[in-house]
């Protein structure tokens, strides 16, 4: 493993910094805490411009190289925790009951700080580095908002890369794909409407649950009746609930909630529209009737293939080996949007064998973070070389 010698030197700086993250985790939008922490790192680390409230909450630094070009790197992390009681017992778990960092967003955090430190003391590129800290990856969509506020072209970005862990794959070792790598989601909820009863008397009702179940059943032909079978869907009833939890009573109505999950906008559509026809058509073949609410979420993240490849190329310079055909992946990221704005793509890094993201035993690896950032400290130099002289 190639890791730079600068980044080894502060190590430990960096795992305080995760550990201290970890200890203080914050949720979606309402992370004033860790953004006031980055923003203090960046201006003592001595970024040209540290730009704070993009995106809501969001915090953009930006490293001028010593030759003078006009290119702009972007590199995203993400800086919120999830709303979950966390189940360790490491002595920096988290102090906030209800709010853990279980998804590796402290370590992200934490290796882009180092790039950012190491980056702004070499200024070994042409152009510009812009350090992006988002804030609502987990629930509401920060990534979106900081490209709706203008970010890109704000700052001049021309390409954008993010990075993130990935238990069960070796520590330090790095992974991508070209095409679509994580999926979109979508959520629905469906309130089925029938006419509540007595459970000896279900002739003179309309069972919503009956109808649930039948819709239950029937989700999963989208996936396996309409979908190409070379494509990829999930879709999963996830929430059944009803108005009434007594055993002799047939209640009058259902909710039912499930997200679909996917790779491609049309499958999107395809997805929408059939299970928009079962939910009405089931409901109505039994006798009763629904309300459906829609919820869009993250797109998919589709890789750039000539970013791919090049931030492939420059993970083997680090730690040879990258896996360039890593199988997508059924979640969803919301880096989605800004590579829809501009080119670039995501890896992975190997967190080794640890818990799985969004298990309240899950801790990032430290030993991952010299690799990683050295990883974006080699994607901003390659990406941007100096010219001969400088």
């Amino acid at each position: 493993m190639a890791v730079l010698n600068r980044v080894s030197e502060f190590y430990d700086e960096m795992v305080e910094w995760r550990r201290d993250f970890h200890e203080n985790p914050e949720l979606e939008f309402d992370v004033h805490r860790t953004a006031a922490v980055v923003e203090a790192k960046l201006k003592a680390f001595g970024c040209d411009e540290v730009v704070t409230g993009v995106g809501r909450t969001g915090v953009v630094g930006i490293i001028k190289g010593r030759g003078g070009g006009d290119k702009v790197v972007g590199l995203r992390s993400d800086m919120d925790a999830l709303p979950m009681d966390e189940h360790t017992g490491l002595p920096y778990a988290s102090n906030t009951p209800g709010k853990m960092h279980a998804c590796g967003h402290d370590g992200h955090m934490s290796m882009l700080l180092g790039a950012a430190k190491c980056l702004a003391e070499t200024r070994n590129f042409d152009g510009s580095v812009a350090v992006i800290f988002q804030p609502a990856e987990e629930q509401g969509g920060g990534g979106e908002a900081m490209v709706l506020d203008g970010m890109m072209d704000r700052f001049g970005i021309d390409e954008v890369y993010g990075m993130h862990n990935a238990p069960d794959i070796p520590i330090g070792q790095f992974s991508l794909r070209k095409g679509p790598f994580l999926a979109s989601t979508d959520e629905y909820t469906v309130l089925i409407k029938g006419y509540g009863g007595h459970g000896a008397r279900p002739q003179r009702a309309v069972d919503p649950t009956i109808i649930a179940a039948n819709i239950i059943i029937a989700t999963q032909s989208v996936a396996a009746r309409n979908l190409d079978p070379l494509e990829q869907m999930v879709v999963s009833t996830t929430a059944f609930k009803t108005e009434s939890d007594t055993v002799n009573v047939i209640p009058g109505t259902v909710t039912l909630r499930g997200t679909v999950r996917c790779f491609a906008e049309h499958n999107r559509a395809l997805a929408r529209e059939r299970l928009n026809a079962i939910f009405e058509n089931t409901a109505k073949a039994f006798g009763g009737e629904v309300e459906t609410e829609w919820e869009r979420g993250y797109p998919p993240t589709v890789n750039h293939d000539d970013a791919a490849m090049f931030a492939a190329d420059v993970a083997d310079e680090i730690t040879p080996g990258c896996v360039r055909d890593q199988a997508p992946i059924m979640g969803a990221e919301d880096f989605s949007y800004m590579l829809e704005a501009r080119p670039g793509a995501m890896i992975f890094i190997g967190n080794g064998d640890s818990a799985e993201c969004h298990h309240p035993k899950y801790d990032f690896a430290d030993e991952t973070m010299p690799a990683g950032a050295s990883w974006w400290i080699r994607l901003a130099e390659r990406a941007m070389p100096l010219k001969q002289g400088n």
